[in-house]
């Protein structure tokens, strides 16, 4: 059984007005499914993982760009990748202990759905949505209130770490690394694509033989590449690039 509610509250710091919100954050659509509900696409995160993804995003650029004053572009949407992927995310919401509150169907809960990063990473940014629906007009300030020291450590770990492409890194580690698979084992695969045609998302996942290692997502493929990539590195405990 999950934790009560009010745990995860204390350990975020900030105290619901509607608790619906947060219990909507930490329902994966696998508990929704068996409910049986028509509309059971409309009672996990999902959509509130949409609205924390752009939130995310938001904060962290109004950060490093205060950060790093002499960042040129690039090196602002490298960096952010860096502190933003799946990887990252999913060692965020390990820190709050997220996974001890996540409504997950049987199946889902019996193969650790609790512990995958897709579905921490995932959950970590629908909460992020749900205390910035719950502040109202101080929803931004809340949200960057609780995600900025996440942030931050998240730079200072990368200091020192030159700023690599996150592919060729990736290739490297394979290519040195004692296993049997090889770098021709590793396969992008562009599972989404949302949005307008002039803004864009895709949403890309990244395997290494049949084991999914890492998903990003950017507003093109390349974008969403890297990102993958960045989150397989942090999979393999390798300091990572772009």
């Amino acid at each position: 059984m999950p934790l009560p509610l009010s745990d995860l509250q204390i350990r975020i710091g900030y105290t619901f007005r509607n608790e619906q919100y947060l219990e909507r954050a930490l329902t994966h659509s696998s508990y929704a499914n068996e409910t049986g509900a028509h509309n059971h696409h409309l009672r996990c995160n999902e959509r509130l993982e949409f609205l924390g993804d752009s939130v995310l995003s938001i904060i962290a650029s109004r950060y490093l760009f205060h950060r790093f004053p002499d960042y040129k572009e690039g090196e602002l949407s490298q960096l952010r990748s860096r502190i933003v992927c799946e990887g990252a995310l999913f060692g965020f919401a390990r820190q709050i202990g997220l996974g001890d509150f996540l409504l997950l169907g049987k199946g889902e809960a019996n193969h650790g759905g609790a512990e995958k990063p897709a579905i921490l990473a995932d959950a970590f940014e629908a909460v992020l949505a749900a205390i910035y629906l719950d502040a109202g007009e101080e929803g931004f300030n809340r949200v960057s209130d609780f995600l900025l020291p996440f942030l931050a450590r998240a730079v200072d770990a990368q200091d020192g770490h030159e700023l690599l492409d996150n592919k060729s890194l990736l290739y490297q580690f394979i290519q040195q690394d004692d296993r049997q698979e090889s770098v021709a084992d590793l396969e992008y695969r562009m599972v989404r694509a949302s949005g307008p045609d002039h803004a864009k998302v895709f949403e890309v996942e990244l395997y290494l033989a049949s084991n999914r290692i890492g998903r990003g997502k950017g507003t093109s493929i390349q974008q969403a590449e890297q990102e993958a990539a960045a989150a397989a590195l942090q999979l393999f405990g390798i300091p990572h690039g772009i």
